[in-house]
């Protein structure tokens, strides 16, 4: 099969996979490579008066929505702040389930605060996300975490060429050693640190729309307007997914 083929045969069965997964972690299945997931939550808003990841959406925080996501996917959670004054703020929302650490950077940055998360994780492979994005796909994160060992990072492409470094699986320590350099050189994306990264895997949105047709996954809350729509989506049925034939 050919490598687009290849991947497309491993969305359609991934249902079919996913709570085996589940299954196999919590019996320690050593075969498993071990992961985090990375949330970069900042800090204050300017265009929302408060925290983004703490703004209420259909009844919960943000950042709950996305933890809600990665849980069951990933061995650990890790919720990044931009100061240590918001870490009692979001514990109160997160509790045990997730970690909450503040930028070690002086520079309060997305860069930054992936270094730190890098830095804290322990997984062999961490799942990068904001802490914006509430319809974050568990299916679609599965599959990029499934089709990046053998890779420094596995990063969703739409067909115009731009990429999500932020809705992207990494191997820890390689995004470690890039997120540092790139950092030092001054930049604060992070498609600085995907710039110094080699044998990266990109995988088409087209092929992530078996998984989730309107490719939810990738939408962000940037203002109130944004907030709405959110508001409107959840009130509304999720496309069926692409079903596997039997």
């Amino acid at each position: 099969m050919a490598y687009s083929d290849s991947v497309i045969f491993r969305a359609k069965n991934l249902y079919n996979r996913r709570n085996n997964l589940t299954t196999s972690r919590s019996h320690g299945d050593s075969t498993l490579l071990s992961s985090s997931a990375i949330i970069l939550a900042g800090g204050l808003s300017s265009r929302f008066g408060q925290d983004k990841g703490l703004l209420q959406l259909a009844g919960k925080p943000l950042i709950k929505h996305v933890l809600d996501a990665v849980d069951s996917v990933v061995d650990e959670k890790i919720v990044v702040v931009s100061r240590r004054e918001h870490i009692d703020k979001y514990l109160k929302t997160t509790g045990a389930c997730a970690r909450v650490v503040a930028d070690k950077a002086n520079v309060h940055s997305p860069l930054a605060g992936a270094l730190t998360g890098f830095e804290e994780a322990q997984g062999e492979y961490s799942l990068l996300l904001p802490c914006d994005t509430p319809f974050a796909s568990r299916d679609i994160l599965s599959l990029l975490l499934d089709l990046c060992p053998g890779r420094n990072a596995c990063v969703p492409r739409w067909s115009n060429g731009y990429v999500e470094p932020l809705q992207a699986v990494y191997c820890t320590q390689s995004a470690l050693e890039a997120s540092s350099v790139a950092l030092c050189t001054g930049s604060l994306n992070v498609q600085a640190m995907l710039d110094k990264l080699q044998c990266i895997r990109y995988v088409s949105t087209l092929v992530l729309k078996q998984l989730d047709p309107e490719l939810r996954t990738f939408f962000n809350i940037n203002t109130s307007q944004d907030l709405k729509r959110a508001e409107q989506m959840f009130s509304r049925p999720f496309p069926r997914p692409f079903a596997p034939s039997r």
